[in-house]
């Protein structure tokens, strides 16, 4: 059943799919990460590895490839914990924010799109929005995508305070918005400033700042499987909270799911202890029969 409730909800379980994709490509490329070092290290002493990459791309469709290179044995080791350690959280961060910014404005775009009411009647459009649109639906789409341009370049508090007057849920309320505000700040910071941070970021992260101005703001493994954990947990509460307001029968079908199946464990679990505190009883009858 297609009720508004249930395509909020599908938006919701995009994303923790895109978000587990993510965890599980993360997880692959480290594997191949330590298997590749591992094979470096079998290589014996003074031996080089040929390695040649793209230089560009040809007109018919072909790849120019660079003459082989030889790398050293702690060249290749050098470049591959660079990979692995550096360049591997720090993407893998990026796309954490991308999937979480694609969700907020999808939400927000697809509660305009039903609620147009909600858009304030003083906002202004241009001429040309109304005039080029063949319908009314069209003209609509335009409006609510000029109003979600301007709130992207609001800072994080102010966007929150934006998407709580659209869809009443509280971001602000939560601890862990506060660490996806830090974690977009981290983004922002690697893109912009080369890692180095500054006074914009110890604004926007305010107590969570991991570094004061000037000093360059790490990005490892430990630190990407923190923010992972922090944006699905964001999902989850975005989840519950946006279903408070707008119903889901497909939400409420997966928890009760979810319910039972973790019903049915803790049963066996308990079930298993008393069968091993039986068994540890009749152990502790024997010995003491034993010694007698």
């Amino acid at each position: 059943m297609e009720t508004f409730g249930n395509k909020l909800n599908d938006l919701l379980q995009n994303t923790f799919t895109s978000l587990f994709l993510q965890g599980e490509m993360a997880q692959l490329t480290y594997l191949s990460f330590e298997q590749n070092v591992e094979w470096i290290k079998e290589l014996e002493e003074g031996k080089t590895i040929p390695i040649s990459y793209p230089l560009g791309y040809r007109a018919d469709h072909t790849t120019m490839m660079s003459e082989p290179k030889n790398y050293t044995k702690e060249e290749l080791t050098e470049r591959y914990n660079f990979l692995g350690l550096t360049k591997l959280p720090l993407d893998s961060v990026y796309q954490l924010v991308t999937i979480m910014e694609s969700l907020l404005n999808d939400i927000l775009r697809t509660i305009l799109i039903e609620y147009p009411n909600k858009i304030p009647s003083k906002k202004q459009i241009e001429v040309n929005c109304i005039l080029l649109s063949s319908t009314i639906e069209e003209a609509k789409i335009f409006i609510v995508d000029s109003i979600l341009n301007e709130i992207a370049y609001k800072s994080p508090r102010d966007y929150a305070a934006e998407f709580e007057k659209y869809t009443s849920v509280k971001l602000l309320e939560n601890p862990v918005f506060h660490k996806y505000i830090e974690l977009k700040a981290t983004r922002d910071i690697h893109i912009h400033n080369a890692g180095k941070a500054n006074e914009i970021y110890t604004l926007k992260a305010g107590v969570l700042s991991r570094v004061k101005s000037g000093q360059y703001l790490p990005v490892d493994i430990p630190y990407f499987l923190m923010s992972y954990e922090q944006c699905l947990q964001l999902t989850e509460i975005l989840e519950v909270e946006l279903d408070k307001i707008w119903p889901s029968e497909n939400f409420k079908t997966r928890k009760k799911t979810n319910h039972n199946a973790e019903k049915e464990v803790a049963i066996e679990n308990l079930l298993e202890e008393a069968k091993t505190e039986v068994i540890a009883k009749k152990v502790s009858q024997v010995v003491k029969k034993a010694k007698k």
